[in-house]
């Protein structure tokens, strides 16, 4: 295995929450985050196996749990419901835009 550089070839946007945030705002979230290993790919939240909890923890659909600490940001890309999990350090970086 080899270290590889993790970018993206379209101009489209992911849609995020930096944390904390509003229960609105989770749920919108919870409605985006899709589970990618269920028939039809159904909202992760309705099969159970993912989401975001108002206490700021992300259930990533098939893959565990993440803390989410105050000034992450929690980017779900919109075409798939995959999730990125982006640190406050990274957000705050030159190599992130968050607006």
């Amino acid at each position: 295995m080899a270290l590889v550089d993790v970018g993206t070839t379209a101009d489209d946007q992911l849609t995020g929450i930096v944390w904390p945030a509003s229960t609105a705002d989770i749920a919108t979230m919870n409605n985006l985050l899709l589970d990618d290993q269920t028939t039809g790919h159904p909202a992760a939240h309705i099969s159970g196996l993912g989401g975001i909890e108002n206490v700021g923890i992300l259930y990533v659909p098939n893959r565990g749990q993440m803390t989410i600490l105050p000034g992450d940001v929690v980017a779900i890309d919109p075409d798939t419901g995959g999730v990125i999990l982006i640190t406050a350090l990274a957000a705050d970086g030159d190599d992130w835009v968050v607006a």
